[in-house]
């Protein structure tokens, strides 16, 4: 047992205190009696008692039970050295005594429990698998096991690791727990030395123009003398292969390259050898800017040559031409271009993630945009709510229109267990999207089967269209698959509808069960019935699923890429519940537009049709129809400029103006329009050693840089900038190993573009064990570095204990102090030696009762009398 205080300076209180009782004593010394003498030493405790509560004083009872917590590294450092851990943990275990309390806990960029906190534990249990390996956080691990641990026992965490730690600051926490009960013990374990290769460095210039000689510089690092070959990628595509030798420690490369790429240029570097430790550190990016003239992309919707390209001939801006099943998913594909043109594209063939990607090229770095009308763009192509739609500067729907043709739309969904996951929430999501786009007054059914059909909603007016759709999207996966009975219900429910048109879509990913499908749409088509057809995957019956849309009327959709979905049910919705085309051939009208009027100073050619839709608010139409339907509409999206030309570019819906003189004019106008206004200034862009990024201005004129870096799939990255100088940002972004792309703009909205690699983390990296760190740690918490497992229950040099506050106690006795102090001044000492004097009456025996204060008092009363 120990006594502490936790406020000593309060005991300085006693001085002054203890001055005024002792001077007190000496001025009233003479005319002090006994009693005055026993009054005062009371007054003197009861002072006592209350300032020493004051100071906080408490008393430290000893706790016999002891923790011992082992933290086990299974980072990507320590890969293959599980075993030898486990072993060793195992071993010490058989010091344990009774009253040790253990627990097992796995990290590596995070903490995992393995065992909790115990006195049972006598074995290791099999390891569970931890999932994100490629960073170690020391630090981290740390501070959650001293959150496990009781703090009022003595406490030993047990590190076993190499001590390479990746994020975090170990010693900077370590500095926390050096007046705690917590001590760090720490086992050294590594991997065992193996044949790695690995690429270090991959440098290629930031900046270069088309044509020019660039060096693209690889360094490599061996740890044994070798063969290897050596792969460099520039976009994806293969430009050099090499057998190399590699000397054991760092080898240089050197490889001369004339850039044929334009824009932003991923460039990457790939080393591979037969015999090798770590796959994840042969692989390194980099970025170049490659400066050109401007760079078009045109995706071409039509089975046919490009109109577009046609149009503007082969002496005009540099473009490439490309299906929508070629499109591609990273960012950098995209940046290389300045502008892109979608030419009658469905968006089923494009996909919603591949869409994403285009916004953010529009919307952070300033690439151009133009969709072109046809039968299969705009509303008729499934853009309704999708990225596309939302960087152009019209909507899908078209608005404030004439009466529109009734509609009755039956949605039969397969909920089979197969469709469980992805498949079956886009398909809720596309379904619910459709139920969007109809009017109140529309008719709708929802059916969702397994081996049996559910009528989950009935077919009926639409009504609530909220409700509808949280009733789809409440649809669960379950059961078999039964395809006809769910198929002849839809149309059961739309047989009798007195509507214009009535429309199914089937979407299934299984196979069907035998039915009369020919007799039960041909009686649907004979009361307008037409039906779609969706084949989700590669399971689904899809030369059923094609004839039954055939017979039906109707259109297949052969799925693949799950993400389509949404715009395939879109574009149904899209046909059958609205007249989309305008086609009344007509003059358009042109509005003074910045570029475009004196394009139209002679006139304007007769147009044939164009797809209805919608302009934003804050777009502005530079052509019109005479239903006041915009046929050229233009806005800013972000820092790009995107349009909208509804009309298609064949002729069979522009009429004249294919014909015109001006056409190819046209095009080169609308592409002019569309390109970004760059920066001309070369910010530089670094990743510094700590993992963050430094942005420098070198014209230090700049008054505002907005920042925003976005990753290869086209997903903004949570940012956090922080002011180094006036020329100078910081930039702290969550990113993972791979091409990071920044944009960077000034007060003027001028553009400037960079790329940078993010390289693989150090996790990957060959390194011994870091005793630096292994020793600082220890020797800060009072811990030690263990080489033997029985070290771990060795005596604790600090023990445990509980603190119990006596401030309360020593509260209540200075007040029972105080009590007993004021009792004997109110009625004198008689008062508590009543028992005495009463005991001298009895006896007859004259008492001389000291004079009091009251007694005096008493005496003195009787005198008056």
């Amino acid at each position: 047992m120990d006594l502490r205080i936790d406020t000593p300076l309060a005991l300085l209180l006693l001085l002054p205190l203890f001055a005024y009782f002792a001077w007190t004593y000496w001025r009233e010394r003479q005319r002090l009696k006994n009693s005055h003498l026993v009054v005062l030493g009371i007054r003197v405790m009861a002072i006592s008692t209350l300032v020493f509560a004051l100071a906080a004083p408490y008393i430290l009872l000893p706790i016999k039970e002891e923790q011992v917590l082992y933290l086990v590294d299974r980072s990507a450092s320590m890969k293959g050295t599980e075993e030898e851990m486990a072993s060793f943990i195992e071993e010490s275990l058989q010091s344990k005594k009774d009253e040790q309390l253990a627990g097992i806990y796995s990290f590596s960029s995070t903490l995992q429990t393995e065992t909790i906190l115990s006195n049972s534990l006598k074995e290791v249990p099999k390891f569970t698998t931890i999932k994100e390996t490629d960073q170690t956080n020391i630090e981290q691990s740390l501070q959650l096991a001293t959150g496990i641990v009781n703090p009022k026992k003595a406490t030993r965490l047990v590190l076993l690791t190499d001590a390479n730690e990746t994020q975090g600051d170990a010693l900077e926490f370590a500095t926390k727990l050096k007046s705690s009960n917590i001590s760090v013990d720490v086992v050294p374990f590594s991997q065992a030395v193996a044949n790695d290769v690995s690429l270090k460095s991959f440098v290629t210039p930031q900046i270069a123009y088309v044509g020019e000689q660039q060096q693209l510089v690889t360094e490599v690092n061996a740890t044994a003398a070798g063969q290897g070959e050596l792969l460099l990628y520039e976009n994806d595509a293969l430009i050099h292969r090499e057998v190399v030798a590699l000397a054991e420690g760092l080898n240089v490369f050197t490889y001369k390259h004339t850039a044929t790429a334009e824009g932003l240029v991923k460039y990457e570097a790939l080393v591979q050898v037969d015999q090798d430790a770590i796959f994840e550190n042969n692989k390194l990016t980099s970025v170049t800017m490659v400066q050109s003239e401007p760079h078009l992309l045109i995706v071409n919707g039509y089975d046919t040559a490009s109109p577009i390209a046609a149009a503007l001939g082969t002496k005009s801006i540099s473009y490439d031409v490309v299906d929508a099943s070629s499109l591609p998913n990273e960012l950098s594909s995209y940046l290389q271009y300045n502008a892109i043109i979608f030419d009658n594209v469905p968006g089923h063939l494009v996909g919603e993630a591949k869409m994403g990607v285009i916004e953010q090229a529009v919307k952070n770095f300033g690439v151009g945009f133009t969709m072109v009308g046809g039968e299969n763009s705009f509303g008729l192509g499934g853009y309704f709510k999708t990225p596309i739609e939302t960087l152009l500067p019209v909507e899908m729907e078209i608005k404030g229109k004439e009466q529109l043709p009734s509609l009755g739309l039956v949605i039969v969904l397969d909920r089979s267990g197969s469709m469980h996951g992805t498949k079956l929430e886009l398909a809720k999501e596309a379904a619910a999207r459709s139920v969007e786009m109809l009017r109140d007054e529309d008719t709708l059914g929802f059916i969702a089967f397994d081996d049996r059909p559910w009528e989950i909603i009935e077919t009926g007016p639409l009504g609530n269209k909220e409700e509808a759709v949280d009733t789809i999207l409440s649809v669960t996966p379950g059961g078999g698959t039964e395809i006809y009975s769910s198929l002849a219900k839809a149309y059961e429910n739309l047989a009798d509808q007195k509507l214009q048109r009535k429309h199914i879509i089937l979407l299934t990913d299984g196979q069907s069960q035998s039915g009369n499908y020919e007799d039960l749409i041909a009686t649907g088509k004979e009361n307008g019935v037409t039906l779609s057809t969706v084949a989700i995957g590669q399971d689904a019956d899809g030369h059923l699923l094609q004839s039954l849309s055939e017979m039906g009327s109707g259109r297949f959709y052969d799925v693949i890429d799950e993400q389509t979905i949404p715009s395939i049910l879109s574009r149904e919705t899209a046909m059958i519940s609205r007249t989309y085309i305008e086609d009344n051939p007509f003059y358009p009208t042109i509005y003074n537009a910045s570029g475009w009027h004196s394009l139209f100073a002679n006139g304007v050619p007769q147009m044939n049709a164009y797809i209805g839709t919608t302009p934003k608010q804050g777009a502005s139409v530079i052509a019109e129809s005479e239903k006041q339907d915009p046929v050229i509409a233009q806005w800013q999206y972000g820092l790009g400029k995107t349009f909208a030309f509804t009309s298609d570019s064949t002729g069979k819906w522009t009429g004249d103006w294919a014909r015109w003189q001006e056409w190819g004019t046209f095009w080169q106008t609308m592409i002019s329009q569309m390109l970004p206004s760059y920066n001309d200034v070369a910010y530089d862009v670094r990743l510094d050693m700590d993992g963050t990024f430094v942005i420098t201005d070198p014209t230090n004129e700049a008054a505002f840089l907005e920042i925003v870096a976005v990753n290869e799939a086209g997903e903004e990255l949570e940012m956090q900038l922080e002011t180094l100088s006036a020329s100078q940002v910081r930039a702290t972004v969550q990113a993972q190993p791979g091409l990071i792309f920044f944009r960077i703009a000034d007060e003027e909205q001028a553009i400037y573009q960079a790329g940078l690699s993010v390289p693989y983390s150090a996790e990957y990296e060959l390194r011994p064990v870091n005793e630096k760190l292994v020793e600082d740690l220890t020797k800060q918490t009072g811990g030690s570095v263990l080489e033997e497992p029985q070290e771990v229950f060795r005596d604790f040099t600090q023990k445990g204990a509980e603190r119990q506050n006596i401030a309360t106690w020593l509260l209540l006795a200075g007040m029972l102090l105080f009590f007993i102090d004021i009792t004997i001044r109110r009625f004198g000492w008689s008062f508590l030696t009543k028992a005495k004097q009463t005991q001298q009456i009895a006896n007859d025996t004259p008492v001389q009762a000291e004079d009091t204060n009251v007694a005096q008092l008493l005496k003195g009363m009787k005198k008056r009398q």
